[in-house]
């Protein structure tokens, strides 16, 4: 310890994070705004000094970057750990900090009377202000080490950080907001879903009474993690809080022999003095600088069509061919086939397992499509769910151990289809080869769709071990295994819709399926849920049937176009049942997204604090040069008219010249409001300071304003 400095700091951009190692163990003293020079960690500390309390200790446990029962500490540990000794006890002592880049810490602490050595690992983004960390836990051990929990990192939060919000849902629901009091006790959220599920997103927002999206001070943190996990904020008896995330394993799940290493996923988290829209565009810059690779960044997002809610399981030639046919002249640029071409797939009740072209439907193999499909301009994409069987399939017949479970209990049923046990060699080694076979036989597939529509509800594997956490670093093995083989080719991840939406998985992939939801209304709440996290260019959005496949609803052609436009746009609909009227919208609509696709995908997003009456949004260029703003009705006024947009992260000095964009045609009251806007100039300080009054419309419209500098 005597070498040791008692601070450590990174500074990013707009952030600082300064870590305290004056004691056996350290912990996080401040992560927040950038400070100056000037303002020393001293200083800090003696800011922070605290006076003892009656009937308490003389000084309270360190709260630090894994708080341990050892310490004294009564809240929640870190580390959870047990052998036939005293592991439950640990105490490392940091021994070594290093760091090896300019932005990144490694804490090495051990343990030498139990055996048991703890690195923390720290990266703070200096472009993007996003803190990535995870614990790295090795046992030095003769003895077996069970491995109950091991957080990533827990951070200390402010005591000003009296608010919370969670993200929420259930299928086809995914990403609602759910806002309380951080109060005395803990907020935990548990997912054992075996996937990151669509009930708990993995992610925290805290933040100070009266944060909103463009004021206030607030933290994001989220677990970049594709299984099981534990999500906890607590407010302790004396006042201090704090935020830990790791992921969730099941008894037995894990234990380390002498020498073995056992790595939390990890978590990611930034802060913003500006609101939560700011914290926001930091999460989208560095997903798009550190997830996504170079390729991803520069390549276009083609526009999609998806054959699912157009035609199910009813698969022929020649009606995907006439899809094809129809779908090409709206501007689609990639033609993605869903379930049903493989052998036996007439339904969700039989064929999982068999990757294999059904020659029963296509006699002549995938190839007459995929080339008409090709000949139209599109690329071609193809539907798997390579984690799932069918016991009514060839291969669980042949292999029915292959799927994981639990001696003696009942597999409950879930869509007609069991998991396979990814910790199998031969299993994984099957699924390769199954998949490969398809991609060389078709060489011009471009892209797959990666599903994964039911829960592990039985996780054990072929020890009888539960396996959630060997099986999803087998999933993301297999990916990578895929796309290496086949450069070029892109993975969306899809689970039931956004079952699995994650950082972790986002790594290894190229897209997300947001939701199964195509409701336009259900939408606008998915995707501002989502969007606090992750950037417009990965959210898949479609356009979906006239009435909805999920909710009955009817929503205009011109509202379902214009939210699908602010993601990863495509369309899932029977094409020939569009009337002309939908059909030159939808092409119009396809055209405005691709002339400001660029701009879409790239352009920093500012969230309007919504109410119940619409939602609304804005992009903007880092130079505030170009915006388009979406103002999205959503139920019936109150009153006689609808309120002002007043716009956003403008510069109140430059001119902007306003233009209603869409829908193409607009019918409104007389005299026309927007008649009045349409076209003329405006500075940024009148449109954000005294705002656009919308025109009287029915619900359920969407308007979209394009602002250039005059």
């Amino acid at each position: 310890m005597a070498d040791i400095k008692p601070f450590f700091r990174l500074d990013s951009a707009n952030s600082t994070v300064i870590f305290d190692c004056q004691s056996k163990t350290p912990a996080l003293l401040y992560f927040g705004k950038r400070l100056s020079e000037q303002t020393t960690e001293t200083m800090l500390t003696q800011l922070a000094t605290r006076q003892e309390v009656k009937c308490a200790v003389v000084e309270e446990a360190p709260i630090s970057l894994s708080p341990l029962l050892g310490e004294g500490f009564t809240g929640a540990p870190g580390l959870e750990l047990s052998n036939d000794s005293i592991a439950w006890s640990v105490g490392p002592k940091l021994k070594e900090v290093r760091q090896p880049s300019q932005s990144t810490l490694e804490f090495v602490s051990v343990d030498e009377l139990r055996g048991i050595e703890v690195v923390h690992s720290i990266t703070l983004d200096s472009a993007t202000d996003v803190l990535s960390a995870h614990t790295v836990l090795t046992n030095l051990s003769d003895s077996p080490l069970s491995v109950n929990f091991c957080a990533a990192p827990t951070f200390q939060l402010p005591d000003s950080m009296n608010k919370l919000v969670s993200f929420e849902g259930r299928w086809s629901n995914e990403f609602q907001r759910q806002s309380v009091d951080l109060v005395l006790g803990s907020f935990v959220r548990e997912n054992r879903k075996g996937k990151t599920s669509h009930d708990v997103f993995p992610g925290l927002l805290v933040h100070t009474e009266g944060a909103g999206e463009q004021q206030g001070e607030c933290y994001g943190f989220h677990l970049g993690w594709s299984g099981n996990n534990k999500l906890r904020a607590e407010l302790l008896p004396e006042g201090r809080r704090y935020v830990q995330m790791g992921e969730l394993l099941l008894p037995g799940e894990l234990t380390l022999a002498k020498g073995q290493t056992y790595q939390s996923p990890s978590i990611y988290g930034s802060f913003s003095s500006d609101g939560f829209s700011a914290l926001s565009r930091n999460f989208h810059r560095f997903v798009k600088a550190n997830l996504l690779t170079q390729a991803q960044r520069e390549k276009t997002r083609p526009v999609h069509y998806n054959t699912w809610e157009g035609i199910y399981f009813d698969h022929d030639v020649d009606t995907l061919k006439q899809l094809a046919d129809k779908v090409a002249p709206l501007g689609i640029e990639r033609f993605v086939l869903d379930d049903g071409w493989f052998k036996g797939r007439r339904g969700d009740y039989a064929g999982l397992g068999d990757w294999a072209v059904d020659y029963e439907i296509y006699p002549d193999g995938l190839s007459p499509v995929i080339d008409h499909v090709n000949s139209l301009g599109m690329e071609f994409g193809i539907w798997f769910e390579p984690e799932m069987v069918n016991p009514d399939s060839d291969l669980y017949r042949a292999h029915p151990d292959w799927v994981l479970g639990s001696e003696n209990n009942e597999q409950l049923s879930f869509r007609n289809q069991l998991v396979l046990d990814l910790t199998r060699t031969e299993v994984v080694e099957y699924l390769y080869k199954a998949i490969d076979d398809i991609l060389v036989e078709y060489p011009t597939i471009k892209y797959i769709k990666w599903d994964m529509n039911r829960d592990i509800n039985h996780a054990g594997n072929f020890d009888g071990k539960p396996a959630v956490h060997q099986q999803t670093l087998a999933l993301y093995r297999l990916i990578d295994r895929i796309k290496a083989a086949h450069p070029g080719l892109e993975i969306e991840s899809c689970s039931s819709g956004g079952a699995r939406v994650d950082y972790g998985v986002l790594a290894h992939t190229d897209r997300v399926w947001t939701s199964d939801s195509n409701d336009a209304l259900d939408r606008l709440e998915i995707q501002r849920g989502c969007s606090f996290f992750f950037p417009s260019s990965v959210m898949g959005a479609h356009v979906g049937p006239r009435d909805c496949h999920i909710t009955g609803r009817n929503v205009s052609i011109e509202m379902r176009a214009a939210v699908s436009m602010f993601g990863h746009m495509g369309i899932e609909m029977d094409p020939r049942e569009l009337t002309d009227h939908e059909y030159s919208a939808l092409k119009a609509a396809i055209a405005l997204h691709k002339e400001h696709r660029e701009f879409i995908h790239g352009a920093d997003l500012y969230r309007l604090d919504s109410d119940d009456l619409s939602i609304n949004f804005g992009l903007i260029d880092e130079q505030k040069l170009k915006a388009l703003f979406a103002y999205n009705s959503v139920r019936e006024t109150p009153r006689t008219a609808p309120n002002k947009l007043r716009f956003v992260g403008l510069d109140a000095n430059t001119q902007y010249t306003l233009n209603l964009v869409w829908p193409v045609k607009f019918e409104e009251y007389r005299p026309s409001s927007i008649a009045a806007v349409n076209g003329q100039t405006f500075t940024g300080e009148a449109l954000m300071e005294f705002g656009l009054q919308m025109p009287i419309s029915f619900p359920q419209t969407s308007l979209i304003f394009e602002l250039n500098k005059a």
